[in-house]
This record gives structure tokens, C-alpha cells and sequence, in this order.
């Protein structure tokens, strides 16, 4: 495979990698401002405070479009990988129930992918990309 072949391989994989993830997160920020009352119905259960519900929306649909359009994209696999974990920590850690024990891994291994994110950038299809082009 040819050089230039592999470079846009690789910024095609980062491209789709970078939408994929964030779905994902644009997604469930759009559940729980649709099923606002039920998102905190389900944080209840967890002794997590309602008040945090509008930080959580924040975080996933912020985290998400930065991620869509590229822009301050480590900051924001960052942000994602660490509410990620939180949220395994927070809602999934009972051990005992298989089906919380693939939620949890699920969300350990989305954090890993946006860490993987934030080391090595969002690639050359990203505003942030093309804004150090033109710089």
C-alpha cells in the first residue's frame, strides 16, 4: 500500500472512529433531555444528585459535537473518557449482575478508545487540522 494511500486510510479510520464515539454521546444527551423526569428517576436509584443531570447533557453534548466537527478534540475525549469512567463507576458496578458487569466493561472500553483519542489527536479531517493548516 502506497504512502499516500495508508495517510488517508488512516485519516479515513480517524474520521469514522471520531463520528462513531460521538453518537454514542450526542445520543444519550438527547435520551435524557427527551426523558428528562426518567433520567433522574435512574440517577435516583443510584443516589446520584438530579442537579447533576444538566452537567451530564453538557458534558455528552458538548463533548459530542466538539468531537463531530474536530475542534479542541483532546479536550473533549478527555472530558468523555472521564465521565465515561465515572459512569461505569457510578451505575455499573455491581458485579454480581452480568448484564451492569458488560455495561461497565462497555464503558471502560469507550473510555480507552476516547484516551486513544486524546494521545493522538483527531486527525487530518478535523477543523482543528485544517485551522493549523492555515496558521
Amino acid at each position: 500500500m502506497g504512502d499516500m494511500r495508508k495517510e488517508s486510510l488512516t485519516a479515513s479510520a480517524a474520521l469514522v472512529g471520531r463520528l462513531l464515539l460521538a453518537s454514542l454521546f450526542l445520543l444519550e444527551a438527547t435520551s435524557k433531555i427527551r426523558g428528562y423526569d426518567l433520567a433522574i428517576a435512574y440517577m435516583a436509584r443510584f443516589s446520584v444528585p438530579s442537579a447533576l443531570l444538566p452537567l451530564a447533557i453538557l458534558v455528552e453534548l458538548g463533548g459530542g459535537l466538539l468531537l463531530v466537527i474536530g475542534w479542541h478534540a483532546r479536550l473533549a475525549a478527555l472530558a468523555l473518557a472521564i465521565f465515561s469512567v465515572l459512569a461505569a463507576v457510578l451505575f455499573h458496578a455491581n458485579l454480581a449482575d452480568r448484564n451492569q458487569v458488560l455495561h461497565l466493561e462497555k464503558d471502560l472500553a469507550i473510555a480507552g478508545g476516547l484516551l486513544v483519542l486524546f494521545a493522538f489527536g483527531p486527525g487530518p479531517y478535523a477543523l482543528e487540522a485544517r485551522t493549523r493548516a492555515t496558521a
